[in-house]
């Protein structure tokens, strides 16, 4: 009986069970979250490990490999590759032909990257200052919602409406314009980009101008400023982190895309992003191609300098 001890009139010398020698519940697990705790580096290289080690073997390695290939060459005879190294295809760039589709290409991101910051702006604004809240989410379901259908059904959709007798001419001839026919045409890319990709602009602006708060608009009233310039010099420099970071969106998208310009564009309508396929897919030019898909790479890289000069990533 004496040998019966108190701890819950367990004999001496037993422990509690699940209580290590030392006092610490949970064993080995209870020691590393200890450990952990105590280590907040060790915590943060854990967490980090894997999406970085993603990032550099599949992202960033997979760059390095297109930047090589770059300086390689095909054999015209054998079609094989040619470990040489040999600038020739960063000189065919320099063509008239491909500088023409360079231009193109980022003229068209920009003019879509414009209209959507055009089209955003008071559709956001509306969301974020004037809608009730019921209001908003409708307005915000509705953005949303597009990106829940496929993006092939809805350039099939846009080539329906602006085709030959599609339904734009329809209307307009009921109208009394007369027929339309602006399919296949650079104009179609245009109009079909600016839809595709006008919830990437609308979002992240809404997300700037509902973070203005209401006091510095009131103030500008009470110190005699019209609306206009209220605008102009209050709302409009605080939501502009939210415009370029949604010109990010538009821009990038727009620039690496090749199923729009394949489906919608005309026989003059090539993209990079085209060029990159046929040579890939068609011409079995593999180092060439890869020397035209580091252009976009670099556009993009000078964009988000920019941007971040303007303080878009304040906004995302």
């Amino acid at each position: 009986m004496t040998s019966t001890v108190a701890q819950g009139g367990r004999p001496d010398g037993e422990r509690a069970s699940g209580r290590p020698p030392g006092g610490v519940p949970g064993g080995g697990s209870a020691r590393l979250s200890a450990a952990l705790w105590r280590r907040a580096w060790l915590r943060a290289t854990l967490t980090l490990t894997p999406p970085l080690a993603w990032f550099l073997v599949i992202y960033l390695a997979s760059l390095v490999v297109m930047l090589v290939t770059a300086f390689w060459s095909v054999n015209p005879f054998t079609n094989s590759l040619v470990h040489t190294w040999t600038l020739s295809n960063f000189r065919q760039l320099f063509t008239s032909t491909y500088l023409t589709i360079i231009g193109r290409t980022v003229g068209m991101a920009a003019l879509v990257t414009v209209t959507d910051a055009v089209l955003a702006f008071p559709f956001a604004y509306y969301m974020a200052r004037l809608a009730s809240n019921r209001g908003r989410q409708l307005l915000f379901t509705a953005v949303l919602l597009p990106l829940w259908a496929s993006y092939i059904a809805r350039v099939y959709a846009w080539i329906v409406i602006l085709q030959k007798g599609g339904t734009l001419s329809w209307v307009f001839q009921k109208i009394g314009v007369g027929p339309v026919n602006i399919g296949y045409t650079n104009i179609a890319m245009w109009l079909v980009f600016s839809y595709i990709w006008l919830p990437f602009m609308i979002t992240p602006v809404w997300a700037a101008i509902e973070r203005v708060p209401d006091s510095l608009l009131e103030a500008s009233g009470d110190l005699g400023a019209k609306r206009w310039t209220t605008f102009r010099r209050v709302l409009l420099p605080l939501a502009w982190p939210g415009i370029v970071a949604g010109s990010i969106f538009t821009f990038s998208l727009t620039l690496g895309d090749y199923i729009t310009p394949s489906l919608v564009g005309g026989a003059s309508s090539d993209f990079i992003g085209n060029v990159v396929y046929r040579n890939v897919g068609v011409a079995n030019n593999v180092p060439f191609a890869a020397a035209f898909a580091t252009v976009p790479v670099i556009v993009m890289g000078i964009y988000l300098l920019v941007a971040r000069r303007l303080g878009a990533f304040d906004a995302l």
